[in-house]
C-alpha cells in the first residue's frame, strides 16, 4: 500500500463522521429554511419581522454584555490567582471552576435560588425594604446565569495565558519608570490579547447558544434559543425554526472565524 493510499484510509473514518453528523444535518436544515410558504425569503424573516428581529437584537446584545463583563471579572480575577499563593488558594480556583460541572438548567434553577419568588435576594429585601426584588425571569436573571457558566471557562484561558507572560517585560518597564498602570496597560494587556480574543469567543458563542438556563429562567424575555425552542415544538413552524437556527449559527461561527483570524489560535465553543 502506497503512503496516499494509506493516508487516505485513515482519513476515510473522518470523512464519513463529518459528512454523517455535520455536512448532511446542516445540509438539512438550510432546505427547512426555506422551505416554508415564503421560500428563501423565509431568511429575511429574521431580520424584517418585529419579534424575530427583537429577538435577535436581545440575544446578542445580552451575549456580547456578558462577554465584556465575564472578561473583565476573570481577567482581573485570573491575574491575581495566577500571581499570588496563599492559603486556600487551590480550593478557591476549584470553587471557581466548579460551576462547569452544572448544566445549564442546574445554573438557571440556583439563579432561581437567589434571585427567584422565594429566592434569598427576596427574602432579605422583603425584611429590609418590605417588599421582595425578584429578577431570576428578567433579563438580569439570566445575564447573572450567563456569567455563572461563562466565568469559569475564561479564567483557565487567562491563568494560562498569565502563565507564559514574560515577566522580564514587566520589570523591564517598571526599571524604566513605568507606574504599575503603566505596565498593565502597555505590557500585560496587549500581550493577553490574543486570549481575551479567544476566551471571549468562546464566552459569546457559549451565551448566543445557552439553552438550558435560557428554558428555566427566560419568562419575560425571548432569545433565540427559545423562540427556536417554542416555533418548533409548540408552533410546529419547522421553517422558521430552521431559518433562526441558521441564523444563529452563521453569527456564532462568524464571532468564532474572527477569533481565530485576530488570536492566531483554534478557538471553539463549549458547553
Amino acid at each position: 500500500m502506497s503512503q496516499k493510499s494509506f493516508v487516505w484510509l485513515c482519513l476515510l473514518p473522518l470523512a464519513v463522521v463529518t459528512t454523517a453528523f455535520f455536512l448532511l444535518p446542516m445540509a438539512r436544515l438550510v432546505v427547512a429554511g426555506a422551505e416554508g410558504p415564503h421560500g428563501l425569503a423565509g431568511y429575511l424573516a429574521v431580520l424584517t419581522e418585529g419579534r424575530y428581529r427583537a429577538t435577535l437584537f436581545n440575544t446578542v446584545l445580552l451575549a456580547a454584555a456578558a462577554t465584556v463583563v465575564t472578561l473583565i471579572v476573570a481577567t482581573i480575577a485570573g491575574m491575581f490567582l495566577q500571581r499570588h499563593r496563599f492559603p486556600g488558594r487551590a480550593v478557591l480556583i476549584a470553587m471557581l471552576t466548579f460551576p462547569l460541572a452544572f448544566p445549564g438548567v442546574v445554573v438557571g434553577f440556583m439563579i432561581i435560588l437567589l434571585a427567584g419568588r422565594q429566592g434569598l435576594i427576596g427574602d432579605l429585601s422583603n425584611r429590609i425594604f418590605g417588599e421582595k426584588f425578584v429578577f431570576a425571569y428578567s433579563i438580569y436573571g439570566l445575564f447573572l446565569g450567563y456569567l455563572y457558566f461563562s466565568i469559569p471557562r475564561v479564567i483557565l484561558t487567562i491563568m494560562a495565558a498569565v502563565q507564559k507572560l514574560d515577566v522580564g517585560l514587566e520589570e523591564a518597564a517598571r526599571s524604566l519608570g513605568a507606574s504599575p498602570w503603566a505596565v498593565q496597560r502597555d505590557v500585560v494587556l496587549p500581550a493577553l490579547a490574543p486570549a481575551f480574543v479567544a476566551s471571549g469567543a468562546i464566552a459569546f458563542a457559549t451565551a448566543m447558544g445557552a439553552f438550558g438556563t435560557a428554558f428555566t429562567l427566560a419568562t419575560n424575555i425571548d432569545v433565540l434559543p427559545m423562540l427556536i425552542y417554542t416555533e418548533f415544538t409548540l408552533a410546529a413552524n419547522f421553517a422558521t425554526s430552521a431559518a433562526l437556527s441558521v441564523g444563529l449559527g452563521l453569527i456564532t461561527w462568524l464571532i468564532l472565524a474572527l477569533a481565530r483570524t485576530f488570536s492566531g489560535s483554534a478557538v471553539a465553543a463549549a458547553g
